[in-house]
């Protein structure tokens, strides 16, 4: 390539120019550098596994370049260069987090809890409160499973949408500058043969978000190659059916397609694209084809093993750092006269640069692991003194010596080989009592408490805006109530949090136009527009994705799932990523993100399931309420609008039309989150149960009073969390008996209450009879009132289920009934 510089003026361009040039190509050859020492770290055994980002530097660095304050990237697990070049790590910081460092000023993504590659900036303070967001880079926390990336990345890029649209939220700057900013995404080219990549682009084009999706395409997926993985090989041909029809046409999206190993073409692909996401609020993808992966996959295997010989020489030849060397080497200008060259670098020069890189990172590489076993060794010196003085005072110092010469033989020492040697010793003097028993015991419980601190803490938040350190506020009634329906308590209610809350946005199936299936926003879309109340496709797993993302950006988004049967759908997106997004981060990020649904009804199949159990499993993370009435669901909702954990609330389907007393403090009134509520005191057999079933409950106390059983109801109102203040056991130590009744599958959420009854809150030693649970049938439920009756527990299942307890208790006051 050839110019002339003929000026002072254009000479001092071209230094700034090569200079921009040459920093540039060291951040390549330093990510590069920092996959090729990783990938050694890993085969070494110093790190346990490494997902590297060799191959992808060159776009990473043009992606970089138009990467603003406020900007947000929902991206794949190969992004390290665009880490390293917005200043989001260190290469320190990438060594630390391969060696799972848990000291988080050097491993800040994660303290050690996500594997390398995988970043998160901290968008919250140590207090828990949102930081500047207008102020930083974003990297929303990255995941491993494919694609799960992409749901998020819609509701990032549709806050900017609704900041811009908003009038009311134009004073939120410190979460957005009039939506001027830009959502980017990553994605290997595999990846996108999942369903969440189109159905959020589908989304994503039908919303006209400012976002751009950039495409990593190296031809393969692990071993399988391009061909096999889609309908098309050529992935820009594929998309075309999204391609905007002009350039003046807001419906569907801007392609570009771009090789990875051309650097002038990337700076442009990347400028363009910028203009229109960011200017027209246009999705673009960015298809960045012919790029290459130098090390295969992961550390886990060699990618020749798959390739070809052909397509391994292409691959050497291709490589995007060899191809941008060879730019700098032939780009030349001369002076106004034409006869001085004047280059970028020489050959010399870039060896130079090379070898300053190879030691730099190398360098940085020996501090980090150094680092990392400094801390490592201080525990080791610190348990030894107290196993020394141990040995000297115990008379099993000969076993106990064993155990140290095992452990001083250890090679590469971890903190749990000292803790398993701590906790091997201190079985073998379990029958002495010694001082530096003791000792070792109070140094041992100390350190193990910081390390559970490292491992396990920050699942759900423990600021002051958790809500269970919301206040606790009841409704009031007038002195003559209104008896309405359960819909209008529930659509009133939120009436008056739209009002006080200009952040909250409703979306979802049929939200908008029709105020939701049940009425529940009726006439809200009207009132407060369709940007707050709005209709959704039917796509559940991205509108999971869009509340995730709009939640991480400082809004209070509530989600919609139409049907509790539904929430399979985004079952991954919730469980991958809402659930562990405040652990992950070790409490560095958040979404507090309302899910609203609805289930328990007689509508069969798919209309009436109760699938608890595994919700409760796979979200532990989120928070899982259960309320039994609309009163119980509106006060939920007043409590996480003040709170910062993500939650699901489920409504009861057959509760729309049934009459409750309005209150007078809608918007006001809580509903404790964590406590159980006794809604019936009895003297018999305690009775734990939840939503719908509660109601066949009550009515079951009826026919049990009459044959002399005094039940007590314990409504749980929320399974995750459960009874905090373990009031059920109160109730058990009084009743001498237990039973767990929902509409779940046996072993789903009655075995999940009756562990955390029996063996969290030890309620086993009060028990006289066995405890019991009564649930639904295995299989889904059938349709209609017969089939409900016999899929499910009926009344007459529930009164001779906790008759048949106190007939075995007492056969002679409770004789047989059959």
């Amino acid at each position: 390539m050839q110019e002339t510089v003929s000026d002072t003026e254009n000479n001092l361009s071209f230094q700034e120019f090569r200079k921009e040039i040459l920093n540039d190509y060291k951040m390549c050859l330093i990510s590069r550098e920092c996959s090729l020492l990783g990938r050694k770290e890993v085969l070494s055994g110093k790190a346990k596994f490494g997902i590297l980002g060799d191959g992808k530097e060159l776009p990473q660095i043009a992606m970089a370049k138009i990467f603003r304050n406020g900007d947000f990237r929902s991206g794949y697990y190969r992004d390290q260069t665009f880490a390293l070049s917005i200043g989001e790590i260190t290469i320190e910081n990438y060594f630390a987090q391969l060696y799972a460092d848990t000291d988080e000023n050097r491993e800040p993504e994660s303290g050690g809890r996500m594997m390398n590659c995988h970043y998160a900036t901290h968008l919250v303070n140590e207090d828990g409160s949102w930081k500047n967001l207008t102020e930083q880079k974003n990297n929303a926390a990255d995941l491993s499973p494919t694609a799960a990336q992409i749901p998020r990345l819609l509701g990032l890029a549709y806050a900017s949408k609704v900041y811009k649209s908003e009038e009311k939220l134009k004073n939120k700057i410190q979460f957005s500058n009039n939506g001027n900013e830009v959502a980017f995404g990553t994605i290997g080219d595999a990846s996108t043969a999942e369903g969440h990549f189109w159905e959020t682009l589908n989304a994503a084009c039908a919303l006209h978000v400012p976002m751009i999706l950039s495409i990593w395409d190296d031809g393969y997926g692990i071993s399988v190659a391009s061909s096999k993985q889609r309908a098309k090989k050529d992935f820009s041909e594929l998309l075309q059916g999204f391609q905007r029809s002009s350039q003046n046409s807001a419906s569907g999206c801007e392609i570009i397609k771009v090789q990875g190993w051309n650097y002038a073409g990337l700076i442009d692909a990347y400028a363009k694209a910028e203009a229109i996401a960011r200017k027209e609020h246009i999705p673009v993808i960015v298809h960045v084809n012919e790029l290459t992966q130098p090390q295969g996959h992961s550390t886990s295997g060699s990618h020749e093993r798959y390739k070809s010989a052909e397509r391994l020489e292409w691959e050497k030849e291709h490589d995007c750092i060899k191809k941008f060397r060879q730019w700098i080497l032939d780009y030349v200008v001369y002076d106004d006269k034409g006869n001085r060259e004047i280059h970028i670098a020489s050959e010399n020069e870039l060896e130079t640069i090379e070898n300053e890189i190879k030691e730099l990172v190398k360098e940085h590489q020996r501090n980090a692991w150094k680092n990392f076993r400094t801390d490592i060794d201080i525990l080791k010196k610190e348990v030894l003194v107290h196993i020394d003085n141990l040995m000297n005072e115990s008379s099993k110092k000969p076993f106990i010596n064993k155990e140290k010469e095992s452990f001083l033989g250890i090679s590469t020492l971890y903190k749990k080989d000292i803790f398993h040697f701590v906790r091997k010793v201190l079985r073998i003097v379990r029958e002495e009592k010694l001082t530096s028993k003791a000792q070792l015991l109070e140094w041992y419980d100390k350190a193990f408490q910081k390390e559970n601190e490292n491992y396990n803490s920050k699942l759900y938040s423990d600021s002051q805006w958790s809500a269970l350190k919301v206040k606790s506020i009841s409704p009031e009634y007038d002195e003559n109530p209104k008896s309405v329906d359960g819909r209008i308590i529930v659509r009133d209610n939120f009436e008056r949090l739209f009002e006080k809350y200009p952040e909250i946005i409703a979306f979802g199936e049929d939200v908008g136009k029709i105020g939701d299936v049940n009425q529940g926003f009726e006439g809200l879309q009207e009132k407060f527009g369709k940007i707050r109340i709005t209709d959704t496709g039917i796509r559940e797993a991205s509108i999971i994705g869009q509340g995730i993302g709009m939640a991480m950006r400082g809004l209070r988004p509530i989600a919609e799932i139409q049907y509790l049967d539904y929430m399979l759908y985004g079952l991954q997106t919730m469980s991958d990523d809402l659930a562990s997004l405040s652990y992950r981060t070790k409490g560095k990020q958040k979404a507090p993100l309302i899910i609203r649904t609805r289930g328990h009804r007689l509508e069969g199949i798919w209309h009436s399931g109760s699938p608890m159990g595994g919700l409760i499993h796979f979200l532990r993370g989120i928070f899982i309420l259960v309320p039994r009435n609309f009163i119980k669901a509106a006060g939920f909702y007043n409590t996480m609008l003040q709170a910062d954990e993500p939650c699901i609330i489920i409504e009861c389907l057959n509760g729309y039309r049934l009459k409750e007393a309005l209150p007078n403090n809608l918007g006001e009134f809580t509903t404790t989150v964590g406590e159980i509520e006794i809604t019936k005191e009895g003297n018999d057999i305690t009775v734990v149960t939840y939503g719908a079933t509660w109601k066949i409950v009550t009515e079951a106390a009826k026919e049990l009073s009459t044959l002399g059983i005094d039940i007590e109801i314990i409504d749980a109102q929320s399974l995750v969390p459960f009874d905090i203040k373990h009031q059920v056991a109160e109730s058990v130590k009084k009743t001498n008996r237990l039973i767990v009744i929902d509409e779940d599958v046996p072993g789903g959420a009655s075995a999940y209450l009756m562990q955390k009854i029996l063996e969290e809150q030890d309620a086993f030693r009060y028990l006289d009879s066995a405890p019991k649970t009564i649930t639904a049938k295995e299989h889904r439920p059938a349709y209609g009132s017969d089939g409900d009756y016999f899929s499910k527990p009926s009344l007459d299942d529930i009164v001779e289920g906790i008759y048949d307890i106190m007939n075995e208790a007492n056969p002679g006051e409770y004789p047989k009934t059959s």
